[in-house]
């Protein structure tokens, strides 16, 4: 846990009791502030008073009274409208801060020179936090990962010398971090996305903006056109900016050039890395995502050799175009994660030939938009709700099955990738949401993963987790 000593003696009101917002609270109360929670469930505000957090209803409160107001991430701040907590706290000019707000200055207060290298971008955040993490831990330094992936940030390990902080953030992590200000920044991309809780793309790539505007070395994609607005905007304002881009050559930064990431800088270029045969960075997104990993690592002092090391033993993101077992030619994907077409299309663009499992519960617009990626898979095998609509829009594209569930489908998967004779990948990408026969996406991934590793003949590269189908 950090405890938050920067409230010290002073009262602060909360909004928000699940896990982060109770792991908060904690972290205050450790810290020495005198902590009022609320939350519109009664259930997490009676869980809250169990493990002595105080608790009132935070309409009757006395918000003059308050140093600061910690909101949960997850509660609206702008759109589309203010919470009503909000509302009340504004007009008692109290700060609406979150919990990554809370981290950053107890950092500044504590270690101010401990490396922090926080993400953010619509795409890729959580490949390259995990990225940067691995390539930080494999060299052997002091590593704590958290904040929108993994752990809540305020129970990790407290800022010291030599501890490195990999923190990735959302959007509405950063519209609540008004100081944010990382060692290095990175914002990968910027697309339509959460325009309901930010009203406009425009305001939702200012709210991005900040975490690089406040960075002392900005990483930041180039390939649309609002990041490439920011780069140029915060470098004009006197931030380092490195560009990175993922399909286009650049006179500096770091580019994508086929499987290898080039360094450009005076007009002169050199490798850095070449992700040839590296299977869990695989794709031109996840050129983008190692560049990126590159760019920040470097920056904080990491040298070449300890990068391109922790990029060849990296194990990829659970779930996320995981390759977790293999047999002869055949290579075994766990791509759950994607559960729309838009999240499977990168999986499905980073191999050749694919024996495709899709399905589950349906996302408006279905799979059409998957059309010119239909060339490369050589089946598909259909699950759940949705393999009735998926097998309309195959037609007669693409050789299907009506599978029905992941076992079947991963047998008769396994079974027509070994008559292939080339090489191959059996890939559950779902394009679906899991709820209609799985809990969750990470449910439905560790069934892949006890299926494949059930299969005869299999080298698994990855532990099968234990539990039922």
């Amino acid at each position: 846990m950090i405890p938050v000593t920067t409230f010290r003696g002073r009262k602060v009101a909360l909004f928000g009791l699940g896990g982060s917002g109770l792991a908060t609270a904690k972290a205050l109360i450790a810290g020495g502030a005198e902590v009022l929670a609320w939350d519109d469930n009664p259930d997490s505000v009676a869980k809250a008073g169990a493990e002595g957090v105080a608790t009132q209803d935070l309409h009757d409160a006395d918000w003059g009274a308050f140093a600061a107001f910690v909101l949960s991430p997850g509660v609206p701040l702008t759109h589309p409208k203010p919470h009503w907590t909000v509302g009340l706290a504004r007009a008692a000019s109290v700060e609406v801060i979150g919990d990554v707000e809370l981290f950053v200055r107890e950092r500044r207060a504590h270690s101010p020179d401990c490396p922090f290298i926080a993400i953010t971008g619509t795409n890729g955040k959580s490949t390259t936090t995990a990225l940067i993490a691995h390539i930080l831990s494999a060299s052997g330094r002091d590593t704590q990962l958290g904040g929108n992936i993994g752990r809540a940030v305020l129970t990790l390990d407290p800022p010291k010398a030599g501890r490195y902080f990999v923190i990735e953030c959302s959007s509405y992590q950063i519209d609540l971090a008004p100081t944010i200000d990382p060692t290095a920044g990175i914002l990968l991309n910027v697309t339509p996305d959460h325009l309901d809780r930010h009203g406009t793309i425009q305001h939702y790539a200012d709210v991005k903006e900040r975490l690089v505007a406040g960075s002392d070395t900005a990483v930041i994609g180039v390939d649309d056109s609002y990041s490439e607005l920011i780069a140029d905007r915060i470098e004009r304002a006197g931030t380092r900016v490195v560009r990175i881009s993922k399909r286009q050559p650049l006179a500096d930064g770091f580019y994508n050039d086929g499987h290898r990431i080039i360094e450009a800088h005076g007009g002169a270029t050199a490798v850095v890395a070449d992700l040839n045969g590296i299977q869990t960075l695989r794709g031109s997104h996840n050129a983008q995502n190692a560049a990126a990993a590159i760019a920040a690592c470097l920056a904080v002092g990491v040298s070449p050799e300890e990068v391109r090391a922790g990029l060849r033993s990296f194990a990829g993101l659970k779930h996320r175009m995981q390759p977790v077992g293999r047999r002869g030619e055949v290579v075994f994907v766990n791509d759950s994660k994607a559960t729309n077409a838009e999240a499977a299309a990168p999986a499905l663009s980073s191999y050749d030939r694919i024996y495709w499992i899709a399905g589950g519960l349906p996302k408006e617009g279905g799979i059409a938009s998957l059309a010119p990626l239909f060339p490369r898979i050589a089946k598909t095998y259909l699950i759940g709700e949705a393999a009735s609509a998926f097998a309309a829009t195959l037609g007669e594209a693409v050789t299907y099955e009506i599978s029905g569930t992941l076992e079947r489908a991963v047998a008769h998967a396994a079974a027509d990738a070994a008559a292939d004779g080339q090489p191959v990948a059996v890939m559950l990408s779902p394009a679906c949401a899991s709820f209609d026969q799985y809990k969750n996406f990470e449910v439905r991934g560790d069934a892949f993963v006890r299926h494949v590793a059930a299969l005869e003949g299999i080298e698994m590269l990855i532990d099968a987790p234990e539990g039922g189908n």
